[in-house]
């Protein structure tokens, strides 16, 4: 028999294609979750609406919606990045699917980055969406739309670093219970709705180290003050990113 008899040629498609494909899987899956889709679309928007025409909390001189888009912006990369992935990572190591997905022909860290790029591909969404919500409601944004972005993407990695560490360390219940818990936590301490000026400051001191803390803030001072480049913020969801994304790699389990 000659080697030509099989067409096409057996074999694994290219890395490239199958990070693509695995991409638009986990996309999908993603966008059909109904929790997830809360998590991700609802909760956020929901927020922005509610406390940008209800005057439940007094966040300054300026309007409303000023102060409250950044923080929604950057509550909706939390929710993708950290709860969403961290749920929906945690279930698929305790059914199997991890297991199995890591013994084809799809090498593991091109799986974590298909997980990865669907994260962000979903971010692109909701960015858009709560941007449009954000500018009917009467949002005047300024500054730098390139800092923005990198806040965007460090923000994202840091969650997305500790969501798989979560997910791969802790029984699929357990990540459950504690991402939900500590959505709500970051959600209240943040700064994403209570403006940290509002806590004494000593749990100020504490709160502003959080990644959520950082991403609202810095996302607030280029939105709503109009600065550069807030390096100090920038600096602090960097050394988040590198510390969850280090220790998921070192820590994570596929069973």
């Amino acid at each position: 028999m000659s080697t030509g008899t099989y067409a096409p040629k057996p074999g694994a498609a290219p890395v490239g294609r199958m990070i693509a494909a695995q991409t638009v899987l986990e996309t999908k899956m993603l966008l059909r979750n109904g929790e997830q889709l809360l998590l991700t679309v609802i909760i956020p928007s929901l927020l922005l609406v509610l406390f940008s025409t209800v005057d439940i909390v007094d966040t300054g001189a300026d309007k409303a919606v000023d102060f409250l888009a950044p923080g929604v912006l950057a509550l909706a990369v939390m929710s993708t990045a950290f709860t969403g992935q961290a749920i929906a990572t945690g279930f698929e190591r305790r059914y199997g699917v991890l297991k199995r997905l890591g013994a084809s022909p799809l090498p593991r860290w091109a799986l974590m980055a298909s997980k990865t790029l669907s994260v962000l591909v979903t971010e692109v969404l909701q960015v858009a969406l709560l941007t449009a919500i954000a500018l009917g409601l009467g949002w005047s944004p300024q500054g730098d739309p390139v800092s923005v972005v990198l806040l965007l993407v460090l923000g994202t990695a840091a969650f997305s670093g500790l969501g798989l560490l979560m997910a791969g360390t802790l029984r699929a219940e357990a990540t459950l219970a504690a991402a939900n818990l500590v959505f709500l936590l970051l959600l209240v301490g943040g700064g994403v709705i209570v403006p940290l000026d509002r806590f004494p400051d000593a749990a100020r001191s504490v709160l502003e180290l959080l990644p959520i803390s950082a991403l609202s803030d810095g996302l607030r001072d280029v939105l709503q003050g109009g600065a550069g480049m807030p390096w100090g913020q920038a600096l602090t969801l960097a050394v988040w990113a590198v510390l969850g994304l280090g220790a998921a790699a070192r820590f994570f389990r596929w069973e």
